[in-house]
């Protein structure tokens, strides 16, 4: 309940002052008669009338006080919010060759990073489908766009080096089933985020071709390089003589394509970022979060019920039989 003219309530302070001053002047002129012996009044009771002569003066405050809740116009508010919001597809095309497994990023290597900063980037999205491709030296999706994000960060969670692809980097082909992904979306923005952390060297579609396409679905392509460039170390787990699993480490070399991936950022009118550790990369996904935003559009119409008429309706019953009472019942003699 809201109150349209609460100044109204600033009433009750005259109000109370005419109360105590009635009080107070009844006190001043108690009426006085003399006799010679009262023993014989002492006796007497008061009848019914003289206990309730205040009763009149009692009904017609409260009279006023409804009266004064009256004016105060008491509203039952109605608020109905309307919201209209216009989301972006996201395709993720992420991917999981076992160069992926360096680790020379927190919180253990580069995929298990991807995939946690990756996982609080879909958290904070509001409306948006979002879908994951996984690729290696070829790709598929793993998850079609989709607004169920616990079943898209359960199977992002899920997602592990390509143990049944094929070996090597096909970002010609990975990009190109991200285009056919999104390629048909109504969105207002359409967006694919790359990350990768090698150079394209297999599969059957170039990654030239893959960029004329986006371009011409118009298509922004954010682009990601992760890692370090230079030789690494590769964690590889094999059995010791006694069935044990022990990780051991065998040289790699690891580089990104950085021509590459600008181009496809520079062509398709997206951004392109080198990610070298955990940080640089969860700054890359809060920069991506702040050039994609969803448009929420909100209104709020209120409609207002007037609830003064009943205390109105009672004030006027109460008063007038407050007048009632005083010319008949309850009426003071002279």
């Amino acid at each position: 309940m809201t109150w349209a003219s609460s100044w109204a309530f600033l009433l009750f302070i005259p109000l109370a002052a005419v109360v105590v001053w009635m009080w107070y002047a009844r006190r001043q002129r108690t009426p006085a008669m003399q006799f010679s012996h009262i023993a014989g009044f002492l006796k007497v009771n008061r009848g019914l009338r003289a206990k309730l002569h205040w009763l009149p003066n009692l009904v017609k405050g409260l009279a006023i006080g409804l009266a004064i809740v009256a004016l105060a116009r008491p509203q039952q508010a109605d608020t109905k919010v309307k919201r209209n919001v216009e989301g972006i597809d996201i395709m993720i095309v992420f991917d999981i060759s076992d160069s992926m497994l360096i680790e020379d990023m927190d919180p253990e290597n580069r995929i298990e990073c991807a995939k946690d900063t990756m996982s609080k980037f879909i958290k904070g999205r509001v409306s948006d489908r979002i879908g994951l491709i996984v690729f290696a030296g070829e790709s598929y999706t793993r998850v079609p766009m989709t607004l169920d994000y616990p079943l898209l960060l359960k199977n992002l969670s899920e997602v592990e080096t390509a143990k049944n692809l094929k070996m090597g980097t096909a970002i010609g082909v990975a990009l190109a089933n991200g285009v056919a992904r999104i390629k048909d979306s109504t969105a207002k923005s359409r967006v694919i985020i790359l990350l990768t952390d090698g150079e394209n060297n297999t599969g059957t579609i170039d990654p030239e071709t893959a960029i004329d396409i986006a371009k011409g679905y118009d298509i922004r392509i954010y682009s990601i390089g992760i890692g370090r460039d230079g030789d690494s170390q590769l964690p590889v787990v094999v059995e010791d003589v006694f069935g044990r699993k022990v990780k051991r480490y065998r040289p790699i070399h690891s580089s990104v394509n950085t021509e590459l991936l600008g181009k496809m950022a520079t062509e398709t009118g997206g951004k392109f970022w080198r990610a070298t550790n955990g940080d640089a990369l969860r700054s890359v996904f809060k920069e991506i979060n702040s050039l994609e935003k969803t448009n929420i559009e909100t209104s709020q119409f209120t409609r207002y019920a007037e609830l003064f008429p009943p205390y109105l309706k009672w004030s006027v019953i109460l008063y007038v039989l407050a007048l009632f009472m005083g010319a008949t019942l309850l009426r003071k003699g002279p």
